[in-house]
């Protein structure tokens, strides 16, 4: 009762943040720019916290339309926005992932896009930085249960997370690793780990050529051709496709290109095995000899 009383009390203010979403989805001038609105997060909060303390299948019924447009602008206008959008997307992500059931929404295809547009773009920026470590570690066991394949498959985005905002991150970081493990990702996640120097030389690189971190500058560089740069930027760990297979999901129509021939960064990304002489059964006269082996008559029996 004491619920249901609430709610009613503040059904005005309901209203009033339910119609500001509802104007901005309509306001054709900020189509390119959604999140520049300094009142916006506040209604969605606002919308987010009144279906939570009512537990009323109605209020979200009503307030999912207008969120799930209101992420939809957000990610198609990233690429020209100005404003930091994350922390607006990861609180309509929390709505989907809390209230998905109810109005029959799979917050995967909201994940991936969040990563791949939006993070990717603003993980340099501390407090997206923060409030996406946040995030996922409230929402760890809902993800592992209903969305499994996503941390796994973004471990390479959460590691530019600590390496690029440093200890500030390091607690939060430390409790989302265990789940960024999986079948696919346990082999190539540790290698990440200890060349987690090479990700921030990388990453300093990008940053003397392009002035920023933050905006389309790494998306841009994903669409280079050098495989040093683009390993160790990559986004997502490497799950069988080419590389090719990704070229429209950088969200990212830039032209800017960088010099990558960089000596020192070629350097720490030679092969540690480089110059080392080759093991004899590794040698082509073994392979040779095992070879023959392989294919001569038995004489067993």
């Amino acid at each position: 009762m004491a619920t249901t009383t609430t709610t009613l009390g503040r059904g005005g203010e309901w209203e009033f943040h339910l119609r500001s979403l509802s104007a901005n989805s309509r306001d054709s001038s900020a189509a390119s720019d959604p999140a520049s609105d300094p009142y916006l997060l506040q209604s969605v909060r606002k919308i987010y916290e009144i279906c939570k303390e009512s537990g009323s299948e109605e209020l979200v019924a009503r307030a999912y339309p207008h969120m799930n447009k209101l992420f939809q602008r957000c990610v198609s206008a990233l690429p020209q926005s100005l404003s930091f959008n994350g922390v607006l997307l990861l609180t309509i992500l929390q709505f989907f992932l809390d209230f998905g059931e109810v109005v029959l929404h799979d917050a995967d295809a909201s994940l991936r896009a969040f990563f791949r547009s939006c993070l990717s773009r603003e993980f340099a920026d501390p407090v997206v930085a923060e409030h996406a470590l946040e995030f996922l570690n409230v929402n760890t066991a809902k993800i592992l249960r209903s969305h499994p394949s996503i941390l796994p498959q973004f471990f390479p985005l959460l590691l530019k997370l600590i390496a690029w905002n440093g200890e500030r991150l390091e607690k939060t970081f430390s409790a989302l690793l265990p789940a960024m493990m999986s079948t696919g990702s346990f082999l190539p996640l540790f290698p990440s780990l200890v060349d987690l120097p090479i990700l921030v030389v990388a990453l300093e690189k990008v940053e003397k050529n392009s002035g920023t971190l933050i905006g389309s500058s790494i998306a841009s560089i994903q669409k280079s051709t050098a495989p040093e740069m683009l390993l160790a930027l990559m986004d997502e760990a490497y799950t069988g496709s080419t590389i090719e297979d990704r070229g429209g999901d950088s969200g990212s129509d830039d032209n800017n290109t960088i010099d990558i021939s960089d000596p020192v960064f070629l350097e720490l990304l030679k092969d540690e095995n480089d110059g080392i002489a080759e093991r004899h059964w590794t040698s082509p006269a073994m392979a040779t000899t095992l070879q023959a082996a392989a294919t001569s008559p038995s004489r067993i029996g």
